[in-house]
């Protein structure tokens, strides 16, 4: 990408306890996060990533390895000491100051100039569009409000890196989206490196330049919101990133070979004979003619309308499940029932083959 790396990670470890009772929240992790980049950590609760997001804050020091910022170890600086800041989950602002005063107020602790500390929270208000409500109370805004005051509090120093740690986990699912966006409109327009963490996956696809899937105190793997839905790696990161099918098979020559004989391109790779597991997007699960060449029996055992799109849950002779998403207007659905007998294959190119 050409940019200069802000944040680095190399085999961070962090135990918590000792002895046989230790727990290895975070297990030699190594990540390269870049300057002005959106990187999103994402994984399920306890797999190491606000223990990792924590070491870059300063909050936990690592029980081996090294955190670096801009090159220079950081590993044991205090927090206050490292020019980075936090969001937290909960926006822990001040119920007693108004919005301007929040915004302002860790510029007063650091003996900003009076003008500088006024210019800036101007400037803050305009870029999470508050100015109207620079002097009402905290207390008197709504989730989503506040959410804007705690980014403008935590931007107006200008931190090289701002850590975002579930911010948009107590808001709603409509006020949630339109947060996604402003997250990422703040982040290209204030050019700041933004280390995202998360349990949900779309915050990840949508907002993130790149994202690190983490399970079990490891990064499994790293890549843009593109490879990591298209290309998992294994199958813990292809089931957690939207939903997939999986298919036991074996290679032989340059096809793979579904358990109930039916042949599917392969992509190039492994050895003959041997057994593997491809993942397939429902999206790209194709219903066509039983006549067409390559074309795998399957029957209906149930369907399910989302408006936009209907999931057709199928099931293989050898009764292996799949489910294709068919987009509803142009599907004809009403056409497709439980127990019907159809015909599907899959879009050239989506086959993947997963490792362990």
């Amino acid at each position: 990408m050409g940019q200069a790396v802000a944040v680095e990670a190399r085999n961070a470890v962090k135990e918590f306890g000792a002895g046989p009772s230790a727990v290895r929240a975070l297990n030699d992790v190594s990540v390269s996060i870049l300057e002005g980049e959106f990187f999103t950590l994402l994984g399920p609760s306890g797999c190491g990533k606000t223990t990792l997001l924590r070491l870059i804050a300063g909050f936990e020091m690592p029980s081996s390895g090294t955190i670096l910022l801009n090159g220079q170890d950081i590993s044991y600086l205090p927090p206050n000491k490292r020019p980075v800041n936090t969001v937290f989950q909960s926006y822990a602002l001040f119920p007693h100051l108004t919005v301007a005063e929040n915004i302002g107020f860790g510029l007063q602790m650091q003996g900003r100039p009076k003008s500088e500390v006024t210019a800036t929270v101007k400037r803050m208000l305009e870029l999470v569009k508050l100015e109207p409500l620079a002097n009402r109370k905290s207390s008197q805004l709504s989730g989503g409000q506040q959410q804007r005051v705690a980014l403008a509090r935590a931007l107006a120093p200008s931190p090289k890196v701002l850590l975002l740690d579930e911010p948009l986990s107590a808001l709603d699912l409509k006020l949630r989206k339109e947060m996604q966006i402003e997250l990422k409109r703040l982040q290209l327009e204030t050019g700041i490196t933004f280390i995202f963490v998360t349990h949900d996956q779309e915050e990840a696809l949508t907002m993130s330049d790149r994202i690190g899937v983490m399970s079990a105190g490891k990064l499994q793997q790293v890549g843009s919101p593109r490879d990591i839905y298209n290309k998992p790696v294994n199958r813990f990161v292809a089931s957690f990133i939207g939903e997939t099918n999986f298919l036991p098979a074996s290679r032989k020559g340059s096809s793979l070979v579904l358990a109930g004989g039916h042949s599917v391109d392969a992509p190039a790779g492994g050895t003959d004979g041997q057994h593997v597991t491809i993942t397939v997007r429902p999206e790209q699960v194709r219903l066509v003619d039983s006549a067409e060449s390559g074309a795998i029996p399957a029957k209906v055992t149930s369907l399910v309308y989302f408006g936009t799109d209907t999931h057709c849950y199928m099931a293989l002779a050898d009764g292996t499940e799949i489910i294709a998403r068919l987009q509803s207007p142009a599907t004809g659905e009403a056409g497709l029932a439980q127990g019907q007998n159809v015909a599907l294959r899959f879009a050239p190119g989506s086959v993947q083959v997963l490792g362990d």
